[in-house]
């Protein structure tokens, strides 16, 4: 047995819906994804007590509600170190491949730009979806932190991409205002 006081609370759902039509089952799924819940098997799912995750399996509830089909919620505490070890270990799996996806789309935006300055686009549009992209990613960034409780090593990192990310927008943004602006002469803004 494992000491109560020390160990984390979880939230779990055990769900059925009808097989048909699958667009519920596959709503609920991208759900429960999105929230940073884990599959256990059959159709239980987990995630930790905090109410960032609870407010996600209650929106799951309204969709297992929607699709006619039955939502079973526990709240509660692993019996022993063995499952709270498991537990955690499949959670913050989770949250690492997250975050690897996570890295590997600031490789990609730091790539585009790289591109983009290599073929000489340097054009106010272009900025424009760069610095959409790079707003995209931050979002990206606070929903991960947000479910990342535990903080896995590759979640510290992020800050540290996110920055690079805007170090390599703003020299694109510099050399862009200078493509524009240096036909016009030596005007300041």
């Amino acid at each position: 047995m494992t000491d109560s006081s020390r160990a984390v609370r979880w939230l779990l759902a055990a769900i059925q819906v009808p097989a048909s039509p699958s667009r519920y089952r596959v709503a609920i799924w991208r759900e429960l994804r999105k929230i940073g819940a884990v599959p256990l098997g059959g159709g239980v799912w987990a995630a930790p007590a905090a109410p960032v995750f609870a407010t996600g399996f209650d929106r799951v509830a309204e969709l297992v509600a929607k699709a006619e089909g039955q939502v079973l919620s526990f709240d509660g505490r692993p019996r022993d170190g063995l499952s709270e070890a498991s537990l955690l270990e499949m959670f913050n799996a989770a949250r690492t491949e997250e975050w690897a996806e996570f890295a590997s789309e600031c490789d990609k935006f730091e790539a585009e730009i790289a591109k983009e300055r290599h073929i000489g686009k340097l054009t106010v549009a272009e900025l424009d979806e760069e610095e959409h992209s790079l707003d995209r990613l931050r979002r990206w960034a606070r929903e991960l932190k947000a479910r990342d409780i535990f903080t896995v090593a590759e979640g510290v990192h992020a800050e540290e991409r996110l920055k690079r990310c805007q170090e390599v927008l703003d020299g694109y943004a510099t050399e862009v205002y200078q493509a524009v602006h240096a036909p016009l002469g030596t005007e300041s803004v």
